[in-house]
C-alpha cells in the first residue's frame, strides 16, 4: 500500500470517529428533518434501504437495483424526500440532505 492511500485510510478514519462522537450533536441539530425522514419511511424496508443509499453516488436506477423497490415508488418517493428539503443536489442522484448512521432506522424502531 502507497504511502498516499495509507494516509487517505487514516483520514477516512478519523472522519469516521469524529462522526460517531459527534453523532449526539447532528441528531439534535438535525431532529425535525430525521423526524419528517422518519415519517416519510415508516415501517418500510425498502424505503429504508433506499434513503441509507442516497449518497449521491448513485442513481435511482441503482437503488431499485440494490433495493428491488419499484420503480414508480422510488421516484415517488425521491420526489417527496425533495420537497419536504430532505435531499440535495439532483433527483437522479439523490443525496440526503442531513447525516444519519447506518443503524437510524433500527433505532428510530426501537420501543
Amino acid at each position: 500500500m502507497s504511502e498516499s492511500t495509507e494516509l487517505l485510510s487514516a483520514i477516512h478514519e478519523i472522519r469516521d470517529l469524529v462522526r460517531l462522537m459527534a453523532e449526539p450533536q447532528i441528531a439534535a441539530r438535525d431532529e425535525k428533518l430525521r423526524q419528517h425522514l422518519i415519517s416519510a419511511v415508516g415501517k418500510s424496508e425498502p424505503k429504508a434501504r433506499a434513503v441509507l443509499l442516497m449518497d449521491g453516488s448513485r442513481t435511482q436506477a441503482a437503488i431499485h437495483s440494490e433495493t428491488k423497490m419499484n420503480k414508480g415508488h422510488l421516484s415517488t418517493f425521491v420526489r417527496q424526500l425533495g420537497e419536504a428539503k430532505l435531499l440535495s443536489g439532483e433527483a437522479k442522484q439523490p443525496k440526503l440532505a442531513i447525516p444519519i448512521p447506518s443503524d437510524f432506522f433500527e433505532k428510530a424502531r426501537e420501543p
